[in-house]
C-alpha cells in the first residue's frame, strides 16, 4: 500500500482488493469514528450512519484503547484542511 503514488492508484487498488460491501463497511466505520470523536450519541450515529450499536461500541473501544490509527488519520486530515484553507486565503489575498 505504501508504494501507491496517488489517490487514483489507491482507488484502483482498493477496488480490486475489496468487495463493494467491504469498501462500504470501511467507509461506515470511518464515519462512525468521526462522529464518536465529535461526541455524537450512539442513537444519532446509528440513525445517520446505519451502524449497529455493536459496531459503534467496537469503534469506541478502538478509539479509547486502540493504537491511535484513527486519531493519526484525523489529525492528518485536519492539518491538510488547515493547509488548504491557508493556501486559499493566500491566493485570495494575491488577487
Amino acid at each position: 500500500i505504501l508504494t501507491l503514488k496517488d489517490v487514483e492508484e489507491c482507488y484502483t487498488f482498493f477496488e480490486d482488493a475489496c468487495t463493494v460491501n467491504e469498501l462500504k463497511a470501511i467507509a461506515q466505520r470511518f464515519e462512525v469514528a468521526r462522529m464518536l470523536k465529535e461526541n455524537q450519541t450512539y442513537m444519532k450515529i446509528s440513525r445517520i450512519a446505519g451502524a449497529s450499536t455493536a459496531t459503534i461500541s467496537r469503534l469506541k473501544r478502538s478509539l479509547d484503547y486502540g493504537e491511535d490509527g484513527y486519531e493519526m488519520v484525523f489529525s492528518r486530515l485536519e492539518e491538510k484542511e488547515k493547509n488548504e484553507t491557508e493556501q486559499e486565503l493566500n491566493n485570495n489575498l494575491q488577487t
